[in-house]
């Protein structure tokens, strides 16, 4: 839409104050580094990347100026003669980079631009990238499914799901003071759980009440938690201790260790940290209050809208489930379905309804799932382990169903 390929349904799209609406592509003063570079491959590096210059009758004393000046900016000087199809894919990334930036655009667009490459390349590339945003002084819009990638790179970081706007902030804010469990998850890792907030200052969870430093969210409310793996200390000292745990796997990653434990109430937690401790040893931890991050829970069971058939069956989502009510033929109801009252099954034929597993979230103890009907969305609870696309059958438990 920003490119002008399609129009948006609602809103508007401004540069400058200016809509963009009704203009052509050609048009607008931006341009675009596609996943798969997308150069010419009968043209050779000056050429693809004098293309634009000359379509827009650019002089040209101007073109070579410019095709000589942004291949300096991407490291490329001596290559202008090269065959593209001789580049490794490092070296036609920064072509595809150069013949966008040789227009001089004023918001230039990457789609994924980095993820063909290997990770070293891609690493380095970042870097760059960085660098030439910097020198430029332009929009930088660039989509990554890489939250590393975002991080390194963003000034600012839009955080979306199911063209959604989840969260929009600076990458210290969206890594630190995520607003809800699917930007905590996407973005780092995390240890994300079910916590009851007592009072201000005081939540609970993994089976112990901590100290934190969030308020304004009720007394006795459930809401979730993010704990970074890096933000869960070790000690020896039985008075900072909190709770105890059980290493369950420790596994060296270049920087510092990752072990998962076992915590004394039956949680499993990710830890990240500079010294290594062994399979089966008992630890004492503990966690600072600035470090324990309380976000506003989505959602606390499945709100659905049926129509009642009769009085022992209610329409939800397209299928037809046994459910007891008083409400007349016909109406429409709310229909509140918690989520460990939601039963998958492999055998999608014996559901009432058919799904596809979404999203995954591990909340330390079960795992949350979201679970994609043609209908909408129903989120579950359970312990079984499911795939994210794997295709279930779905009946719901009608003694706790409202």
């Amino acid at each position: 839409m920003i490119a002008g390929f399609l129009n948006p349904d609602e809103g508007r799209i401004t540069m400058d104050g200016k809509d963009l609406l009704g203009v052509p592509p050609h048009k607008r003063p931006l341009n675009t580094v596609f996943q798969r570079y997308a150069l010419f491959p009968h043209l050779d590096v000056y050429d693809n990347i004098a293309f634009g210059l000359k379509l827009a009758k650019v002089p040209q004393d101007e073109i070579d100026s410019r095709v000589r000046k942004i291949l300096k900016l991407v490291a490329m000087s001596d290559y202008e003669d090269r065959d593209v199809t001789t580049l490794s894919g490092g070296q036609q990334q920064r072509i595809a980079i150069a013949r966008a930036l040789v227009n001089r655009p004023k918001v230039l667009l990457l789609d994924e631009p980095l993820s063909a490459l290997d990770l070293k390349m891609r690493k380095d590339m970042q870097i760059e990238l960085k660098e030439m945003h910097q020198k430029l002084g332009i929009t930088f819009i660039y989509v990554t499914h890489d939250q590393e990638e975002a991080l390194t790179l963003s000034d600012t970081i839009v955080v979306m799901n199911e063209g959604k706007i989840q969260q929009i902030g600076t990458p210290a804010d969206i890594y630190n003071e995520p607003v809800n469990s699917f930007v905590a998850d996407f973005i780092g890792e995390s240890n994300i759980l079910n916590a009851t907030m007592i009072c201000d200052k005081e939540v609970n969870f993994i089976g112990h009440d901590f100290k934190c430093v969030d308020t304004g969210f009720g007394e006795n409310n459930p809401v979730d938690v993010v704990i970074r793996p890096e933000d869960i200390y070790f000690t020896e000292s039985e008075n900072k201790c909190q709770f105890t745990a059980t290493v369950k796997s420790c596994v060296f990653k270049g920087v510092h260790y990752e072990m998962f434990v076992d915590t004394d109430k039956g949680y499993e937690l990710m830890i990240q940290d500079y010294d290594a401790y062994e399979v089966g040893e008992k630890v004492m931890l503990y966690i600072k209050p600035q470090d324990i991050q309380v976000m506003r829970k989505e959602r606390t069971a499945n709100v659905l809208t049926g129509t009642v058939i009769d009085n022992q069956t209610v329409e939800v989502l397209g299928g037809k489930f046994p459910i007891p009510n008083e409400a007349e033929p016909g109406s429409e109801v709310t229909v509140e379905v918690p989520f460990g009252k939601v039963d998958l099954v492999d055998d999608v034929q014996s559901g009432v309804l058919e799904g596809e597993v979404y999203f995954i979230l591990y909340k330390g103890d079960r795992y949350h799932l979201t679970i994609k009907t043609d209908e909408g969305f129903l989120w579950v609870d359970t312990n079984d382990i499911w795939d994210k696309g794997d295709l279930v059958g779905i009946n719901f438990l009608d003694a706790k169903v409202k």
